[in-house]
C-alpha cells in the first residue's frame, strides 16, 4: 500500500502526517528520522484499524510541488 505523507518543518523538529489516514501523525528531530517514524506509524495505524474491524482506506491523496515566478514589480 502507498500513502502520501506530508512533511512540515517546525522550529525544532519535523512533523509527518498522512491525509488519507486521519490521526496518523508523528514528529522527529530530523527529516530522515521522521520518515522512518511515519512508516512505522502507518503500519501501526493500519494494524489498529484491521483489529477494530474498520475498513482501511486507499491512498488517494496526491501532493505536488508547483513552481511559480513572481514579477519583479509585484507588490
Amino acid at each position: 500500500m502507498k500513502y502520501t505523507v506530508i512533511f512540515e518543518r517546525a522550529a525544532n523538529n519535523w512533523c509527518g502526517y498522512v491525509p488519507d489516514l486521519p490521526g496518523c501523525v508523528t514528529t522527529g528531530k530530523t527529516l530522515p528520522a521522521t520518515r522512518q517514524l511515519i512508516a512505522e506509524a502507518i503500519e501501526f495505524h493500519i494494524e489498529g484499524m484491521v483489529l477494530a474491524g474498520e475498513a482501511v482506506p486507499e491512498g488517494v491523496t496526491v501532493a505536488e510541488t508547483i513552481e511559480v515566478s513572481m514579477k519583479k514589480d509585484a507588490a
